[in-house]
Order: structure tokens, then C-alpha cells, then sequence
């Protein structure tokens, strides 16, 4: 199946971000064979992977070969772009990341880097999984989640309204209304 048939594979691009953190263990799992397979499988065509200040290289693939094409880079001005472009994305725990791929509306899993001290981020990332909002994961848990997300099962995040809170402050404060 291809152009000649006028079937054309759309691209379906999954994007790993570790912001600029260290999460070696996140870049290590998504480059195993049995993640890039399972993503394969369920349609994604493209890895883009973020290895941040990683040590680990994952290893590139062109996909020609019928498998998932694989590249990564260490940082970018804007992540923006590769999330907007983003079928999936597999983010850490961070509530920049969290917070930005919701509001576009992306399906998202997040993988807790359990080598942070005072994990605060695991919290979040949990609360917005209860609420069915994400899916939520650990580097040695990921695989299962891939494999087993129902992404018709996540509820669209809506960002609430901080307005009405601001004027209550304001209030407080004794500043004038606007």
C-alpha cells in the first residue's frame, strides 16, 4: 500500500520530551525494541525523542526497513512545534509539559521520574490520571501502558477560570476593581 494506490500512510509522530531534566530512564525504555514495536503496531510511524542532558544516545532509524523511524535532539528553543505535530506524546512529570500538551488537546502519557527527590510531580501527574485526563506510567511500566491505553477513555482537559480568584485577592488586597 502506498502513493500508487492512493492509499498514503498518514505520519503519526509520538514525542518524548524530558524537558531539562536528566531522565535517562525514560529515553532508555522508549528505545527498547519492545516499545517501538507496540507503538508501531497501534499506528505511529515517527519517535521524536528530547534526551534533554541525557547521557544515553537512542539509536536512530530511517523506518525503511517497515519499522518506526526514530530521532531524537537534546534541546530546542520551542518545544511547540513537535507537540503541535505530535499524535501522542510521552512526556516526565514536569507541569509545564503536563499542562501545555492538555491545553492542545494531545493525548499524553506521563512517566514519573522516580529518581527526583520530594516527588511532588508524581502527585499531579496521578490526580490528572484519576480524573482520566492522561495516562500515567513509570519507565518499567511503560510498555503495559502503551500496550493497554484506550486513548477513547482520556476526558479533554479544560483549563478553569483564574479570573474570578484574582479579583477576590484584589479585593482583599484593597486594590480597585477594574
Amino acid at each position: 500500500m502506498g502513493i500508487a494506490d492512493g492509499n498514503v500512510n498518514p505520519k503519526r509522530i509520538v514525542f518524548v520530551t524530558v524537558g531539562t531534566t536528566l531522565f535517562d530512564a525514560l529515553v532508555r525504555e522508549v528505545d527498547t525494541p519492545e516499545v517501538k514495536k507496540e507503538l508501531y503496531a497501534k499506528g505511529y510511524t515517527h519517535l521524536l525523542i528530547q534526551i534533554g542532558r541525557g547521557s544515553y544516545i537512542p539509536s536512530r532509524s530511517s523506518g525503511e526497513d517497515g519499522s518506526l523511524a526514530v530521532d531524537y535532539f537534546t534541546f530546542s528553543s520551542s518545544i511547540a512545534d513537535s507537540l503541535k505535530s505530535a499524535s501522542l506524546v510521552i512526556s516526565h512529570a514536569g507541569s509545564g509539559s503536563i499542562f501545555e500538551t492538555l491545553r492542545l488537546g494531545k493525548p499524553l502519557i506521563v512517566v514519573v521520574n522516580e529518581d527526583l527527590m520530594d516527588n511532588h510531580q508524581e502527585e499531579l501527574a496521578e490526580e490528572l490520571a484519576d480524573r482520566k485526563h492522561l495516562f500515567c506510567a513509570h519507565p518499567q511500566t511503560l510498555y503495559k501502558t502503551i500496550k493497554d491505553m484506550n486513548q477513547e477513555s482520556l476526558i479533554p482537559y479544560t483549563p478553569g477560570d483564574a479570573k474570578p480568584v484574582a479579583r477576590l485577592i484584589n479585593t482583599f488586597l484593597g486594590f480597585p476593581e477594574e
